[in-house]
């Protein structure tokens, strides 16, 4: 049973139809690039370049790396110009981009949600925002969070 804050958070947004027929799954991709100026942008570049769209961009700084997750429609291509490009991309895992969210901005509405899947046994693996008030997530179970979602 939800509580009170997360029955009105979780009323707060809604789905889009193109989530609700399935229409969410992207790739995250994990890339590493020297921790100087230019790193990202050379991402930005080649991605640009090959007319792929980053959906989401999450980096940090780490030991002297730029560690970079995108999330992308086409994980072949955005691979492929990438390292065209002499960007080596470290990994690679299918993702959820999940529909926008009305109410992001609520405190309390990231909270209510991460209960819901933690509760439905789901492990994320790695979240990020994406554009448009979306959220990209990385599980141990996509298709149940697909379906959960699409109940919420």
């Amino acid at each position: 049973m939800c509580s009170d804050l997360t029955e009105a958070v979780l009323g707060a947004y809604a789905l889009t139809d193109p989530f609700r027929k399935g229409d969410c799954m992207a790739t995250d991709l994990t890339i590493s690039v020297e921790d100087r100026p230019g790193g990202l942008a050379s991402i930005g570049e080649a991605l640009g370049k090959a007319g792929i769209n980053i959906e989401g961009l999450l980096g940090i700084g780490f030991e002297g790396r730029g560690i970079i997750h995108v999330c992308v429609q086409d994980g072949a291509g955005a691979r492929k110009a990438l390292e065209g490009a002499g960007i080596k991309v470290e990994g690679e895992a299918d993702a959820i981009l999940g529909p926008p969210i009305q109410g992001a901005e609520t405190p309390g509405t990231m909270g209510a949600m991460a209960r819901q899947i933690a509760d439905a046994g789901i492990n994320v693996r790695a979240a990020y925002l994406a554009t448009n008030s979306r959220v990209v997530m990385v599980t141990d179970d996509n298709m149940k969070l697909m379906d959960l979602m699409k109940n919420m």
